[in-house]
């Protein structure tokens, strides 16, 4: 395999799957710094961002969706979102995850259920039904 075929292929998996609110995007992983650390966000590709500081992002005038999911958006429940559980949220539309609570210096663990969210990528469902 050549070195042409070898990127083609690396970008291919570099899409995690279909945006679930627009028609023709593919959510794609994009490398962001965000207060000096490096994070990852998966946003449809479809959905052009522009940023003057760095620190916020608005949507440019080209795009046509907004939906994107920070890499860290779970992260003061002590959880980092991967590729395997973008995908898996992308085709199931929920996905079960481990987030931790510190509460009075004791760290708890429990499982909750997240679901796309189109406003805020993702949302996690605190009742259980």
């Amino acid at each position: 395999m050549n070195w042409y075929n070898l990127k083609v292929l690396w970008r291919l998996c570099m899409y995690l799957g279909k945006c679930p609110y627009c028609e023709d995007g593919m959510i794609e992983v994009r490398n962001k710094e965000v207060r000096g650390k490096k994070v990852k966000l998966y946003a449809c590709s479809n959905a052009h961002w522009m940023s003057e500081d760095g620190e916020m992002f608005e949507l440019t005038p080209e795009a046509t969706c907004n939906f994107r999911i920070w890499q860290n958006t779970l992260a003061r429940y002590g959880k980092w979102l991967t590729y395997k559980e973008v995908r898996t949220l992308l085709a199931d539309g929920e996905l079960e995850v481990e987030l931790i609570s510190k509460k009075y210096g004791k760290k708890i663990t429990y499982t909750k259920f997240i679901i796309l969210d189109k406003e805020y990528g993702v949302s996690v469902l605190w009742s259980d039904f």
